[in-house]
């Protein structure tokens, strides 16, 4: 190759690498923000590329993600908000629990912020009203809470005769297990069910609380809360369900995947989705005051057959039909 060649060479190829490590620095940061760790989200974290690549993006080609995760600790939600607003990410999607949204609400003003909240997020002060949210907030509301009351007729539907329903709720989440509470205790009442609370906030909790179940404190079933907590402790707590024999309903589907009896609530991986379609909105120059909240309207009822047959229960012909999806 003759020399002056080999220099166009050269120059080509430096014009390709500059152009190359512009686009890279041309290309916009999500920041990801969620209470619990990363090992608990792939199906989640699934939606919301698929929400994001409605609108075009792709993670690694034209979009970046940066994710922080808080490993259920609380109180490192602020610092790891606040680390993404020194990074200058373009949009903040803060998923979790309402202290996520809180977090990140309180580290930025400017930045968008995208959230997933189970409870009223007018209520809980995050937006001003649903149709109009103003400042930097917009969201997805997913129904947790007022689902209480169909998940306890669900479970006493399989469960004939239940008369003492435990509830078990994280302490350490207020806003979510007072919500739960007051649903089921309301629930119980007209369906004349008498309430057993447990709480837990730690993987010690979570055994004590089983092990209070036996004797006299036995419940005919269990209603776990929707709390992020324990999505991140399902494995443990589908296991001791079945090791105490404690027929139980959650709210997620993949509580049931692994083993538990019955699951009813919102389509999470759906409302993920819907995080990333807002997210992808806002990247494109959509202002979040302009968004509204969405309302997650996909709900799925998963019954895992043979979990009922070793608890020793009969599904009912017409509980079966009404089922999203029969787990045999």
């Amino acid at each position: 190759m003759k020399r002056r060649e080999f220099i166009t060479l050269l120059g080509g190829a430096a014009a390709a690498w500059q152009l190359a490590a512009r686009a890279q620095q041309a290309m916009p940061v999500i920041g990801f923000l969620d209470i619990r760790s990363p090992d608990a989200m792939a199906g989640r974290l699934r939606g919301f590329r698929l929400g994001l690549k409605d609108n075009g993006y792709v993670e690694g080609d034209n979009v970046t993600i940066t994710y922080r995760w808080a490993e259920n600790n609380f109180d490192r939600l602020s610092e790891l908000a606040a680390d993404l607003v020194r990074r200058r990410v373009a949009v903040i999607a803060a998923t979790g629990s309402p202290l996520v949204a809180f977090a990140a609400k309180a580290a930025t003003a400017t930045i968008p912020i995208v959230f997933l909240v189970a409870a009223d997020p007018v209520r809980l002060g995050l937006v001003a009203s649903l149709a109009h949210p103003g400042g930097n907030l917009t969201g997805v509301n997913f129904l947790s809470g007022e689902l209480v009351a169909k998940q306890l007729e669900l479970m006493r539907e399989l469960v004939s005769p239940a008369t003492r329903v435990a509830v078990l709720v994280n302490p350490a989440n207020v806003t979510r297990s007072e919500s739960s509470l007051r649903e089921a205790e309301a629930a119980a009442r007209a369906m004349a069910l008498q309430i057993q609370v447990v709480r837990a906030s730690t993987s010690r909790e979570i055994n004590a609380a089983f092990a209070s179940f036996e004797g006299e404190q036995r419940p005919d079933a269990l209603f776990v809360a929707s709390d992020a907590f324990f999505s991140s402790r399902r494995i443990q707590i589908v296991q001791l369900a079945a090791f105490h024999k404690v027929p139980a309903i959650y709210s997620e589907r993949e509580d049931c995947e692994i083993g538990g009896l019955m699951s009813y609530g919102s389509n999470i991986i759906d409302a993920f989705r819907q995080v990333g379609i807002y997210t992808g909105h806002i990247l494109k120059g959509a202002k979040p005051a302009d968004l509204p909240v969405m309302q997650s309207s996909k709900f799925e009822l998963v019954i895992n057959a043979e979990t009922a047959r070793m608890l020793g229960l009969t599904v009912p012909p017409t509980l079966l039909a009404r089922a999203d999806e029969v787990i045999e």
